[in-house]
């Protein structure tokens, strides 16, 4: 590899691992290969997973983190209805093992009977309804968020559901035919482990109604238009929208008060709605209470006797992911006290393991971001002034959120009981979802956060323009207080521009500074901003993930938002590093210089193994693409890395100049 010469200093740790560096893959043929080369050929994805790579070990860490609180307070003696003793409790329900073996298919017998003595669709929407309060998935979703027109008032958002296979490509397309016969025979599997004799004919129907089901989906792609997905209806209109099906039953069944709750709904997806409760309505309900306790069993076979557990891992993990063993069983305690109390437990990570100086340390980043972003958009050729006037006042009005809330979730109403799992996992689900109704009507909680401390991730949140930053990715080799601004601006530096860079991708875009869906842009800049998202989505179109037959490829306008948000990322980072470092030479680390660096940092959170398996299914659920491509498809992009590698006409990442996609 050709380096840049300059003075050598080593009087800071790179924050680059070098262990890993394959020589004989050329940097400017395959940036991800040549920085993690060594680890790819080397490390086996362990036996429980399907994946691995540095978020894992990321999260790794903080699961062990959180383990060893929630067993503290399994163990300790806290005061009665504390959220320690209500940790405790839940863990150590999941954890007694003897006590869940001893029960069975017990504790959803009840529920089971309640479906099978329905008699009407009327009574069944109203079962639905209950099952879904409870933890059940039903036949469409729903949450409660900001209005994206008025975004200072919440309303609830209606979207489509009522599927068991990861979307609704996975009932269509040639290349899941296997996929589907394993998931049949699976249904089959447990409706006899639930005692039915006919449980080959119910997996039938199961699988022929959740086809038809599938038959009304909106895509992937269609289904991430803010525009399309935004239709306010009030509720009479959503009533008449689905009248094969009784809302007001399933009103009832979700435990609200419909006529006030409901008063006005955001439907994501009005046709899947109008079709499907016609096809509720002129379907044999047996069919549909056949499906319902599909579901209920479904919901679950985590929480119910091993052989359920297994059978539930047989398909959804081995199956679907390429898993081989399924997860220690205290490995799945621990998520599933985080899915019930997780900002109480996050209450106490951010205690014992998130220093104060971090979150000074990613003030100063976020603000360099902020900053180089500021600057390019200012300087942005295609762009006219008043639709970058509008861009900067976004910019401005931009909220960062760091390490955890300033408020900590209430749980007191929240009742549990050690010897009662699925009454654990039900009561849990139950009190978020009148958590969240009980938004309507009440002024938006903008310090309200949506990952909790200890998750290894960060988000945009359009609808109150924020970028959040949980406690526990601001780690190595995201980020190190100690460690080289290279490091940093290539890690944490390029995922905070990455998230700011939502704001600007081709949805956020379409939202102001306020969080309210706006077109704040011209004909003239939508149609350049268009055409550069055209080349890019056409770019990742052709990709395929290493190990796969070539008919798997990238979904270019699925994934295109994330791609505008990495290509953004890096792009500015490398603006944002070259303010911090005005003035002063980077020094040369490990034979580095600051640049290229940037590029190794960049290169090696991206670090990642998959099982093949688990990489198909990702092509049709995950609007981020392959992690070689989030690296190298981004790269090739930029022009500081061809000047950083002398990167030249006939390498393999090389782009003639015109072709390179330049956003922001």
């Amino acid at each position: 590899m050709d380096v840049v010469t300059a003075s050598k200093t080593d009087s800071l740790p790179s924050g680059i691992d070098l262990e890993w560096v394959d020589d004989a893959v050329r940097v400017q043929d395959d940036l991800f290969s040549h920085v993690n080369g060594k680890w790819l050929d080397t490390h086996e994805i362990p036996d429980d997973r399907s994946v691995d790579g540095a978020f894992h070990v990321l999260r790794d860490r903080a699961e062990e983190n959180v383990r060893d609180i929630i067993t503290a307070c399994a163990k300790a003696d806290p005061p009665s209805g504390s959220d320690a003793q209500k940790i405790g409790d839940l863990f150590g329900s999941f954890m007694d093992t003897d006590h869940i073996e001893a029960l069975g298919i017990g504790p959803i017998r009840g529920e089971i009977e309640a479906i099978e003595a329905v008699t009407s669709t009327d009574e069944l929407s109203g079962r639905i309804g209950r099952l879904q309060r409870h933890g059940v998935g039903g036949l469409f979703g729903f949450y409660v968020d900001t209005d994206a027109k008025q975004s200072d008032r919440y309303l609830v958002h209606v979207v489509q559901s009522g599927l068991g296979l990861p979307d609704e490509s996975y009932y269509r397309d040639d290349n899941h035919a296997e996929t589907r016969e394993a998931y049949r025979d699976h249904v089959s599997r447990m409706f006899a482990l639930a005692g039915y004799d006919d449980a080959d004919a119910r997996a039938t129907t199961v699988l022929n109604l959740e086809t038809a089901i599938a038959g009304h989906h909106w895509d992937v792609v269609r289904r991430r238009d803010a525009d399309l997905t935004y239709n306010l209806f009030s509720l009479g209109e959503f009533d008449s929208l689905a009248s094969g099906f009784n809302i007001h039953e399933w009103f009832g069944g979700l435990g609200t008060v419909g006529d006030v709750t409901f008063a006005e709904v955001v439907v994501g997806q009005p046709s899947f709605i109008d079709d499907v409760t016609t096809l509720f309505a002129e379907s044999p309900i047996e069919h549909w209470k056949t499906w319902l306790t599909w579901r209920l069993l479904h919901s679950a076979a985590s929480y119910l006797s091993s052989d359920f557990v297994d059978e539930n891992f047989a398909f959804y993990g081995r199956t679907l992911t390429g898993a081989e063993t399924i997860r220690d069983r205290w490995k799945r305690g621990v998520g599933f006290v985080e899915g019930a109390m997780g900002f109480a437990v996050g209450k106490l990570y951010v205690e014992e393991h998130f220093p104060p100086e971090a979150k000074a340390r990613m003030d100063e980043l976020i603000a360099n971001l902020v900053a180089a972003y500021r600057q390019n958009i200012s300087d942005l050729p295609w762009m006219t002034p008043s639709t970058r006037e509008r861009a900067l006042v976004k910019l401005d009005k931009f909220t960062p959120k760091i390490g955890y809330p300033a408020q900590w979730r209430d749980y007191s109403a929240l009742s549990v009981d050690r010897g009662d799992l699925i009454g654990n996992y039900a009561r849990a689900a139950s009190f978020e979802n009148e958590r969240e109704f009980s938004k309507i009507g009440s002024p938006v909680d903008r310090d309200e956060w949506f990952m909790t401390p200890q998750t290894v991730n960060a988000y945009y949140n359009p609808g109150m323009n924020e970028i959040v930053f949980p406690a526990a990715i601001l780690q190595p080799p995201f980020f190190d207080p100690d460690a080289d601004d290279a490091a940093n601006y290539g890690g944490i530096g390029a995922v905070i521009g990455h998230e700011i860079g939502h704001g600007f991708d081709d949805q956020g875009a379409k939202y102001d500074g306020d969080g309210n869906l706006v077109d704040w842009w011209s004909d003239a800049d939508r149609t350049e901003f268009s055409k550069r998202t055209k080349a890019l989505i056409e770019q990742y179109g052709e990709f395929t993930p290493e190990g796969l037959d070539d008919k798997y490829k990238v979904n270019g306008e699925f994934t295109i938002g994330e791609n505008i948000g990495d290509l953004g990322g890096l792009s500015i980072a490398l603006v944002a590093y070259r303010l911090a470092t005005e003035g002063t030479e980077p020094p040369v680390i490990d034979e580095l210089t600051g640049i290229q660096r940037v590029f190794y940092s960049w290169a090696q959170i991206w670090r990642t193994k998959t099982r093949d398996a688990e990489a198909i299914r990702r092509l049709s659920i995950d609007p981020h693409s392959p992690p070689e491509f989030r690296c190298n498809g981004v790269v090739r992009n930029i022009d500081a890395f061809y000047d950083a590698f002398d990167v030249a006409e006939g390498d393999e990442l090389f782009l003639p100049d015109v072709d390179r996609v330049r956003i922001w």
